[in-house]
């Protein structure tokens, strides 16, 4: 049962991680992408700190800390690199096809942390049942890559495919933090990294730009300038819980899916725009999902 809810959650996230992506990137076309950022992470650390404070008693908000290594403690500068990946990966291709091309590289990076036994995480060999059930969901992504408007944009699609490889990156090394210092306090230190390298890049490479966008504020809907940062606290507390909790394909699968079925919701309700391809490839992907599941059950079921 505790395994069921740890997938639920996993699809839920990645349903907001799609929410989020687009709300970012609209945020962004606004008042630039480096705005976006500094608002959302600083929404996250204050947000974050505020509950820390409050629950500092609390055991389930401020476990006992234990040391970390040096290395993870940076690991929210991925982000930086992430929401500008995302942002033009959007832009330029449309959300289904942005979400296609991140979901690939999410997928590809899960197979190689299950494979290398990555930060820790249990090893697992790929049975020739597992091998078929992979190649379906690679398909699926493959078919969803070239739908959209049928314009396949290689610079793009790698740009899409770094940020689903870091995105696993930055869950999988964010999950590790939390098992040091506690799920609340990993993902605040998470936006307070995050947030310094953005400041530090923005007003370094574009102040004018980065001011401009900060007077700009005002004017853009208040929904829209909190959206994106308090779904980015769902999805850093999410995944710093469930990550190493399941392996790392079946995350990657179900994040994957979740992305691309939402992603696809939103081209359709808000910018007039389907692809049966990528509906096809989120249901090959959902098959091969489902046939890695089957495969570790038949595996650890009793003869």
């Amino acid at each position: 049962m505790q395994q069921a809810l740890y997938l639920f959650l996993d699809f839920i996230t990645g349903m907001i991680i799609s929410i989020m992506v687009v709300a970012n990137t609209q945020l962004g076309l606004q008042v630039t992408m480096g705005v976006s950022l500094i608002v959302n992470h600083s929404i996250g650390l204050v947000f974050l700190s505020l509950l820390l404070w409050a629950g500092k008693n609390n055991r389930n908000i401020n476990p006992k800390r234990r040391s970390a290594p040096l290395y993870l403690w940076f690991n929210g500068i991925f982000g930086l690199v992430i929401l500008n990946c995302n942002y033009y990966t959007i832009i330029y291709t449309g959300a289904s096809l942005a979400m296609a091309s991140t979901v690939f590289g999410q997928s590809f990076f899960s197979v190689v942390f299950d494979l290398t036994g990555f930060m820790g995480m249990k090893k697992r060999k790929l049975t020739p049942r597992k091998i078929a059930s992979l190649g379906i969901s690679a398909a699926g992504i493959f078919i969803m890559a070239l739908g959209g408007e049928g314009t396949f944009v290689f610079g793009f699609i790698l740009l899409g495919f770094l940020a689903g490889a870091l995105t696993m990156t930055q869950m999988v090394l964010n999950s590790t933090f939390a098992s040091y210092k506690g799920p609340i306090f990993a993902s605040r230190h998470n936006f307070l990294t995050g947030l310094i390298a953005g400041v530090l890049f923005y007003f370094i490479t574009a102040p004018k730009p980065t001011i401009t966008g900060i007077q700009n504020l005002p004017s853009v809907s208040s929904l829209l300038i909190f959206s994106g940062g308090l779904l980015a606290i769902f999805v850093v507390v999410s995944t710093s819980y469930v990550i190493i909790k399941v392996p790392a394909i079946y995350s990657a699968l179900l994040l994957s899916s979740a992305q691309i079925l939402m992603s696809l919701a939103i081209d359709t309700l808000f910018f007039d725009a389907f692809s049966a391809n990528l509906l096809i490839g989120a249901i090959l992907m959902l098959i091969g999902m489902g046939g890695n599941l089957l495969a570790d059950k038949a595996k650890t079921t009793p003869h």
